[in-house]
Formats: C-alpha cells, sequence, structure tokens
C-alpha cells in the first residue's frame, strides 16, 4: 500500500533488498536499534497494511506496538507505554518461538524488563533514561 510516507520509508530501507526477508521489517530493526522507534513504526506499518488479515498480521501489529511503547517512553507517557507492552506480549503469544528470524522469547524477556521498570516505580519514573536502550537482533545477525 502506497501512503503518503511512502517515500521517506523508500530512502529508510534502501540496500535492504536481497536479505531473504522483507525490506520493510529488516528496515524496522534498523531504526529500532537507532532509537528512532517512531520511524520504526512507520516502516514496519507499510509492510503491515499489505498483511493485513495475513497469518503475520498480528505479528508486525505487535512489533509496531512495541515501538510504539518506545515512543511514549520518549514522551514521557509512561501508562500509555505499559498499555502497549502488553498488547504487545498477548500478540506474540500467538506465535512459535521463532517467528520470521526473530527470537519471540528474547522479545519476551524485553517487554517483561520494560514492564517491571515501569511498575517497580509505580509509572512514576521514567526507566528510558536510567537503562541501556533497547536493541532486537534477528537470529544470524
Amino acid at each position: 500500500m502506497i501512503t503518503h510516507k511512502s517515500g521517506k520509508i523508500a530512502e529508510m530501507i534502501q540496500g535492504l533488498e536481497g536479505h531473504g526477508l522483507d525490506p520493510h521489517y529488516l528496515g524496522f530493526f534498523e531504526c529500532f536499534n537507532r532509537q528512532q522507534f517512531y520511524e520504526a513504526h512507520d516502516v514496519l506499518e507499510e509492510l503491515w497494511l499489505d498483511c493485513r488479515g495475513g497469518t503475520l498480521d498480528e505479528f508486525y501489529k505487535a512489533l509496531i506496538q512495541l515501538a510504539g511503547a518506545f515512543v511514549h517512553l520518549q514522551k514521557e507517557r509512561l501508562q500509555a507505554s505499559g498499555k502497549l507492552f502488553r498488547l504487545c506480549r498477548g500478540y506474540f503469544t500467538k506465535y512459535p518461538r521463532t517467528t520470521e528470524s526473530l527470537d519471540l522469547s528474547k522479545i519476551d524477556s524485553l517487554i517483561n524488563d520494560w514492564l517491571t521498570w515501569l511498575e517497580a516505580d509505580s509509572y512514576e519514573k521514567n526507566p528510558f533514561h536510567s537503562q541501556n536502550p533497547p536493541k532486537i537482533r534477528l537470529l544470524g545477525n
């Protein structure tokens, strides 16, 4: 699906073709690991819009929500972040532990860590300022 953001997204995923996975999917991880969570969301959303109703629909939706949770942390919206962490964790439970070269047990640990840090301070202190930035690696990378 072509959106008003498609040109910018095409620039972000340039050079990611030919690696066995959709360049939008790979671009998500590139942006996410650079703490460009909003951009990660946008890149994967373009793929998700084309895959809605398919077998990976909720998998991509969960990753988009994961990026969204970190956008909320960056904007000091701690309750909203926690809500998205819990939502995306629920979507991931529907998929095998390894899906699209991603180890979902590591994603589950990442989500649990960030929720624990949020809940430890009753959503009063943003763990984004005291913890190492999250990184997500695909298997084989």
